[in-house]
């Protein structure tokens, strides 16, 4: 056996490391569907100026990013995306959405869309925080 520190791990380590985890996961909560979820914002010259990124598994979306372009903000698009989402998740037989965001961020904002918190890391980043949000949806 060999322990590597890998200076630049690519997406072939987080593969070899998340088949070990789903394996594990697996047989103590039953298989899952797992699939990435992308939902964006294009311009007339098509480039991307606002998402969504997340994942679904074991019934629950969780939101891995929501970006919208300071150019497009204030025009109800992030609310557009997460309601988008919400409609997603429920047609995959979704029972809840999850995300994470900082007190820099938008926890406001997801707690209007019904959102409550559950987890705080304080000091992530230093002087700042990092909260944890959910909502069912069944």
């Amino acid at each position: 056996m060999s322990v590597e520190v890998v200076a630049t791990p690519g997406e072939a380590e987080r593969e070899a490391i998340l088949r070990i985890l789903s394996a594990h996961n697996d047989a103590a909560a039953g298989p899952t569907e797992r699939r990435q979820v992308a939902i964006v914002v294009r311009d007339d010259a098509g480039a991307v100026t606002a998402g969504l990124w997340g994942k679904i598994g074991y019934r629950w979306l969780f939101v891995e990013f929501l970006a919208v372009s300071p150019a497009r903000k204030g025009q109800g698009i992030g609310r557009d995306l997460m309601q988008r989402a919400e409609a997603l998740a429920g047609e995959a037989g979704c029972i809840g959405i999850w995300l994470d965001t900082f007190s820099f961020q938008a926890r406001g904002f997801y707690e209007k869309l019904g959102f409550a918190q559950f987890g705080t890391i304080d000091d992530f980043p230093p002087g700042h925080a990092r909260f944890f949000l959910s909502k069912r949806i069944d």
